[in-house]
């Protein structure tokens, strides 16, 4: 899943200050309660980070949703932004940052990560 600039449907052209990957970003956090901004897929992890967080929540089996920032650097750019966390992968629950690989592996150790996504 990408984040999509334009909701579909939208007749209306951006403003001056739209910023389209923001929206972008900020629609698909709104749209999954739990959402994995990582580097590649849950099915194919680029980096050891972003397959350690996708193993966590995996074991719990939650469903979630995932966007590779690697085919566009403004989403990665544009998410360190917004959630003033510089490093990938970044995981979102509830339209609120939980944190990035070291957070969530000592979130499920300690059992806090499987309460936080129930």
């Amino acid at each position: 899943m990408a984040p999509r600039a334009e909701s579909a449907g939208s007749a209306t052209r951006p403003g001056p200050d739209s910023n389209p990957i923001r929206e972008a970003i900020e629609q698909v956090i709104s749209e999954n309660r739990v959402i994995l901004f990582m580097k590649g897929t849950p099915e194919a992890p680029a980096c050891g980070f972003s397959a350690r967080t996708v193993a966590a929540l995996q074991a719990l089996e939650v469903p979630f949703a995932a966007v590779d920032v690697l085919p566009d650097a403004r989403i990665r750019a544009e998410l360190s932004l917004i959630s003033e966390w510089p490093t990938i992968p970044q995981l979102f629950v509830g339209g609120q940052l939980i944190g990035g690989c070291d957070i969530v592996c000592e979130m499920y150790e300690s059992g806090e990560l499987e309460q936080a996504l129930r």
